[in-house]
């Protein structure tokens, strides 16, 4: 099928462009960048070399993806910024490729990322997830699935935030988010279950129930960590949610400072 490309738009040999993409004016796609198919690129965006956008994306004006890491140990090495199907990427966002030599940020499918967020280098992103206005995600961040960025939020490097987890604007999350939790503050911490993402997801009331016990003796008991869920383990009925929940707090204790991306420091 045709492809619709502006011709103000400047477009290397190096680059592949599937059928029925349409490339606004005054785009810039550099070498080695690859579209899918149905992809649609407004005015002004710019592709740097090592990007791969899946299919039927949408890229809205000024948006600047694969830049080079703001990284002072990134050398000018090869690497990547992998994007998935389906994920709209709003006016300004800056999304950086990774540091190391063949390495990647990857980003999943049906994400929205909204005007001037910016996704930093070797960060991983699952699918669905909604990323608001001007949020900042550091170096080697992990976003799980369907969870919900407000304005302005700044994460700080190594961080993970669980799926379905809600994080309020102007957040300062300097430690990893559980899964299910909503968290807020300067710095962030977890004031509640995120009951609504979970019902609208389909979270059957026994297992919210089972994920609210858990929340109460992790966030409003007097309970050190592990004393927390020694206690859940005991006491909480079991579901592959709850199972879910441990493993990921599992990993924030064997990490540094709260940040299970972040190796421990001896």
């Amino acid at each position: 099928m045709a492809k619709n490309i502006h011709p103000t738009a400047i477009i290397h040999t190096g680059a592949y462009l599937a059928d029925n993409i349409t490339v606004g004016p005054y785009c810039i796609i550099e070498d080695d960048v690859q579209i899918g198919e149905g992809t649609r690129l407004e005015a002004s965006v710019i592709l740097h070399s090592g990007t791969r956008i899946g299919r039927h994306c949408q890229i809205w004006p000024n948006a600047v993806i694969g830049g080079p890491p703001q990284d002072h140990k990134y050398h000018g090495e090869r690497s990547f910024v992998i994007i998935g199907d389906h994920n709209i990427i709003r006016e300004c966002c800056t999304l950086h490729r990774a540091v190391g030599e063949g390495g990647a940020t990857r980003i999943g499918s049906d994400n929205m990322f909204m005007a001037y967020a910016h996704v930093g280098h070797n960060c991983e992103i699952g699918n669905g997830n909604t990323i608001s206005s001007y949020v900042g995600l550091s170096g080697h961040v992990t976003v799980e699935d369907n969870t919900v960025f407000g304005g302005a939020a700044g994460i700080h490097q190594f961080c993970r935030i669980g799926k379905l987890a809600m994080i309020g604007g102007m957040a300062k999350i300097n430690q990893d988010v559980p899964p299910y939790m909503l968290a807020d503050g300067t710095p962030a911490r977890v004031l509640e279950l995120n009951k609504i993402g979970l019902r609208r997801s389909g979270a059957p009331p026994n297992v919210r129930a089972i994920l609210r016990q858990a929340y109460k003796l992790l966030y409003r008991s007097n309970l050190n960590l592990s004393q927390a869920m020694e206690r859940i383990e005991e006491e909480v009925e079991k579901c592959d949610e709850l199972e879910y929940l441990l493993n990921f707090m599992r990993g924030t204790m064997g990490g540094y400072a709260g940040r299970g991306n972040d190796n421990p420091r001896y």
